[in-house]
């Protein structure tokens, strides 16, 4: 039986046990969709990255959580490059083929850096109501912001749907209805809903968020990259912060026990076609993992 190794990595974080775990198969060479599915589901972290040989760029990864593939996701992407640094990759900027497109990625230090596709943004009108009884949450916390800061679908890579609330607590109290989120993502063909907050824990810290993906298997997700490049796209074009500072941090986990932090770099998004998320990551386990055999369709053997 094919042995290969398999990591458990925690991304957007200092220390273990904190950020978001994300699987990382460092070589995948080989392994069907049907195999990659399995490992995920066993490893069972919200994302696991396989890196595969490119023709294209200095490597190749596919993204699995436990139910499907997914085009991209920002902290495994961080977990696997941080793992590959530490294992003696040189600084310096490094291509990356995904699903979404083309990346870079590059290595400063023990932060890692991803590039995120151009922003698309666009306004959307679920209405306050429906999206407040998805999340849990009254109405009102959903509607003090809302001059300033529409309700939009918005990506980087992957498009969520994102929602300004006023305060910590009202983001603390939501109780998602995960069928009802799970349509509200689907009817505006997103990945999932991001919703912050400016009220944060850290003086520092610019939003505290969460994301709830519960299409992608997801219910809730410690620590997002993917939607955290979006959210960063989404304030700089309606100018929340006015003017947009060069680096951000976003808070989010905390909910989850999951504490982590996530660099963005958005200022001028929409003009540079650009927005970077960065952050560090860990190695809270690390073993060889036997991966079932697949036949030429692609069904996994017992």
């Amino acid at each position: 039986m094919d042995e290969r190794r398999a990591l458990l990595v925690d991304a957007f974080a200092d220390e273990p046990l904190a950020g978001n775990a994300a699987g990382v198969m460092p070589d995948a060479a080989g392994l069907s969709a049907g195999q990659m599915q399995a490992v995920a589901r066993e490893l069972n972290a919200s994302e696991t990255a396989f890196l595969r040989p490119s023709e294209t760029a200095d490597r190749r990864v596919r993204y699995f959580t436990p139910t499907q593939e997914v085009d991209l996701c920002g902290h495994a992407t961080i977990a696997s490059h941080a793992l590959l640094a530490a294992e003696g990759l040189a600084d310096g900027t490094y291509t990356l083929e995904t699903n979404a497109g083309m990346l870079d990625i590059e290595l400063d230090g023990e932060t890692v850096w991803m590039t995120q596709n151009p922003p698309e943004i666009r306004e959307v009108d679920p209405g306050y109501e429906t999206v407040a009884d998805a999340l849990g949450v009254r109405e009102s916390a959903l509607t003090g912001l809302r001059d300033d800061l529409p309700l939009v679908r918005a990506s980087t890579g992957l498009p969520f749907l994102m929602m300004p609330v006023e305060y910590l607590s009202d983001l603390s109290k939501m109780d998602p209805d995960t069928g009802a989120v799970e349509t509200l993502a689907a009817d505006h063909d997103c990945t999932g809903v991001y919703v912050f907050t400016f009220d944060t824990l850290a003086s520092e810290s610019t939003l505290h968020a969460r994301m709830f993906a519960p299409g992608a298997g997801v219910p809730e997700d410690p620590v997002t990259g993917t939607a955290s490049g979006a959210c960063g796209a989404y304030l700089d074009r309606f100018g929340a912060l006015d003017p947009t500072p060069p680096e951000m941090v976003f808070e989010q986990g905390h909910f989850l026990d999951r504490d982590g932090r996530v660099y963005v770099e958005a200022s001028d998004a929409t003009a540079r076609g650009e927005v970077r998320v960065g952050g560090t990551a860990t190695i809270t386990l690390d073993g060889e993992l036997r991966v079932p055999e697949t036949d030429d369709d692609g069904i996994i053997q017992a």
